[in-house]
This record gives C-alpha cells, structure tokens and sequence, in this order.
C-alpha cells in the first residue's frame, strides 16, 4: 500500500471524508488524493515522493510559488519574534496601509483569517448601513460557508451536485436571490420587483468558483448602476483576484468601484488572512467606532501579515504579473492545441493567471453553461495529468492558478502531459 493511501485510510477514520475541506477528497473524480509533504517553486511532493508541477498553489493564495525564500524569511523571523499577540502590531498597520493605498476603493480596512470571514463580515455591514436583509449572489458563486450564502454555490458544493448545505435554517437564506451570473437582465427585473429591500449585490468580478468564467461587457457597471440607483450596495468578492491579477484589485481593470471589498489568499502570502475594506463611511460602523460587531483573537496575526507585506514588497513592481500573463497565455493556447490535436470538444477560459479547461464546446458564461461540461471526460483528464506529474485541481468547477514559480520548463511540461491525457480522455 502506498503511503497516501494508508494515510488515507487513517484519515478517514477521523476526519469527515478524511478531508478538511471538501473538494480534497477526490470524490469528483475517484481516487486517493496525494497527501503532500513539500512544496518547491512551482513543484509539489507527496509522501511517496512522486513529484508534481502544481497547478493548484493552494487555491490561487501562492502567486510567488512554494516557499519563496523572501517569504520563508519573513515568516521564520515573525515566529521567532512570537507567533501571536492578541495585541496590536506595527506590521497590520503598514500592511493596511498598502492594501489602502493598492486599492483605492479601500479606505478603510478590517483583517481577518479566511475569505468566508470577510464575506460575512462584509455582508453584515451592508445590511447595517442599509437597514435591508436582501442579499443578491450569483449561481455557481461560493462565497464560503455563511449559511446565508450556501444558495446555489459553486466550488465544492458544485462538485457534489448540492444546491445547498443540511443543517442551514430556511429563514437564513429566505432573504438572499441567487440569479445567473452575467445576466444583467435577471438582475433589473429583480430590482424592479424588490429593489427596496436588497442591501447589497455580491459578485467576485471574475468568477473563480464554477470554473474561470470573466464578466461579459458592461456586466460589472450594470450592477454598479442599478445598486446606485437603488440605495444597494455594491460589495465584491476579490478572495481569488484581488493581487493576482494585478497589483491592486480586479476592480482597477474593470473601472468599477465597489462599496466594499473583500480580499484573501494572495495578500496572506500563503499563510490564514484575508481582509474587508471599503468607504470609510462604511467601515466606520464596525466595532469599536461603531455597532457592527466582529472581533477575532488572530485576526491581524503576525506571521501572516508579515508574510504578506514580504509577498506585496515583491509584487509591488508588477514584473511578476508580465510573467504570470505571457505564462498564462502559453498554457491557454498550447492547451487548445492539445485538445484539437486529439478531437477533444473544450473551452478554455482564462483571466491572466487563472485559466479553466471545460469539457465543453462553450461558450461557458455562467453556471449553466460550466455544468454542461463532461465531469467524467475530466476526471479521465485529471487522472492522465496526475499520472504525468501534473496537479491539477480535482474538481472540474475549479480555476486553475500559476504562479512566479511557473515558466517555459512547466509549461512544456504540462503540455506533454496534456497531449497524452486529452487522448485518454477522448
């Protein structure tokens, strides 16, 4: 038996699914998951020592790859210095600071641990600031795992074919309108029908969790007009985008400017932080200056944050995302290629260096459109990839993420497992 398969086992006798995060446990595709004991660049090891160009970087949080030496340092010295306070440190200030000055929609910012923290957190300023319940998301759009989002979410909810989560009172999602992304018409005639009562529209600017699916043009202003006119506010959800499109916030590329923002796992560096920010109106109601309460003992933790500001000082010139674009680009079109080449009906989706292959002929817009894909033509792929060193994302719902790390060598490395996987899958 190899080692992760034993270690499978043992982990099934005490975790949920073995797993502590759902999509890990393969169920979307079959099979052991690798458990992983390193992390090099653009490179994973398992614990049977098989090697992996990894196409996953924890989610999209390492866009500097594994264990980059800045990083490593960082982290090495704030532990040294102590690994937690519950106090304030000089370094969440400076770090505040750049993610203000990064994003100019952010005036004022609240750190906290994970991407659902900020979600909610975010959420619950904007039903204090208006005085509404009503919350519009967008099918195929995770947010976390706030019980008022887990209406039609994408991600691993995808994955498993749950429209929703056990254990969520109906009276905490009577209020939220889940509508298909990148149909401004469905969310005009929602307004028009409950305009007085929504406070707020929650939309992550690229959509990450069914998949890479962009906003179709005029999308994004359209939601931005109509929340305007309606007293809504207008909140997005950057966990995946914020830093890894550009240094900033996808928002800056758009030309939209949300009420507030909510951001995660680039800005950690790979370590638990994420953050929500917006008009200093706004983020003046939370405790202490004002009643939304919200509080956490390592929010602001130290090892992250200073993990973070050593990822920023390094992204800060933009070189990096030159390099993720023309990488990014090379996979997107050496993918198509391989697909053609072997007769295998794909839609390759990609924002800079996020990219999804869908079993699909597309065009995929939307969480219809990601699910008519083929899930087991994927998992034939995903298992053709894997056996070829390759890490893929084990769900076909999921965004595909480089990093830094990645370059000409991964990306011809990746595309002779493809051309051998594609005609598996065929």
């Amino acid at each position: 038996m190899r080692a992760s398969e034993e270690l499978f086992e043992r982990a099934r006798r005490v975790m949920p699914g073995g797993v502590n995060s759902p999509v890990r446990a393969f169920r979307a595709v079959g099979g052991c998951p690798p458990f992983l004991v390193r992390g090099e660049g653009a490179y994973v090891a398992d614990a049977d020592g098989r090697r992996y160009v990894d196409c996953v970087s924890s989610w999209g949080a390492l866009i500097l790859g594994h264990a980059h030496p800045v990083v490593v340092q960082a982290a090495q010295q704030a532990v040294a210095d102590g690994s937690s306070f519950g106090a304030p440190t000089p370094w969440e200030v400076e770090f505040c600071e750049r993610l203000c000055a990064a994003v100019p929609s952010v005036e004022v910012v609240r750190l906290v641990n994970s991407g659902t923290e900020a979600v909610m957190s975010a959420l619950r300023v904007a039903r204090a600031a208006t005085g509404r319940e009503g919350v519009v998301k967008f099918d195929g759009g995770y947010h976390g795992h706030a019980d008022v989002l887990l209406v039609r979410a994408g991600s691993g909810v995808a994955t498993f074919g749950l429209p929703d989560s056990a254990g969520v009172a109906r009276s905490a999602v009577q209020a939220t309108y889940s509508l298909p992304y990148n149909d401004l018409g469905a969310v005009h005639e929602l307004f028009r029908r409950r305009g007085g009562e929504i406070a707020a529209v929650l939309v992550e600017p690229v959509a990450g969790n069914m998949g890479t699916v962009p906003p179709q043009p005029g999308f994004l202003q359209g939601l931005r007009e109509l929340t305007e006119r309606y007293g809504a506010l207008l909140v997005f959800d950057e966990v995946i985008t914020g830093f890894r499109l550009h240094y900033g916030a996808a928002q800056d590329l758009f030309g939209v400017r949300p009420d507030l923002t909510c951001l995660g796992k680039v800005i950690g560096g790979g370590f638990p932080l994420a953050a929500y920010g917006g008009r200093a109106d706004l983020m003046r109601l939370v405790a202490p200056d004002g009643p939304v309460y919200q509080a956490g003992t390592l929010s602001g933790n130290p090892v992250a944050v200073r993990a973070g500001l050593a990822t920023l000082r390094v992204l800060e010139d933009g070189a990096v995302y030159r390099q993720l674009e023309e990488v990014g680009r090379a996979l997107e079109e050496g993918l198509r290629e391989e697909a053609d080449r072997a007769g295998v009906p794909v839609c390759v989706n990609r924002v800079g260096s996020m990219l999804t292959v869908f079993f699909t002929p597309g065009p995929v817009v939307d969480y219809a459109t990601a699910r008519a894909c083929d899930g087991a033509r994927f998992a034939r792929f995903f298992h053709g990839m894997l056996a070829r060193g390759v890490y893929l994302p084990p769900s076909p719902f999921e965004a595909w993420f480089v990093s830094a790390a990645h370059g000409p060598e991964e990306v011809d490395w990746i595309l002779r497992a493809a051309r051998e996987a594609f005609r598996e899958a065929a």
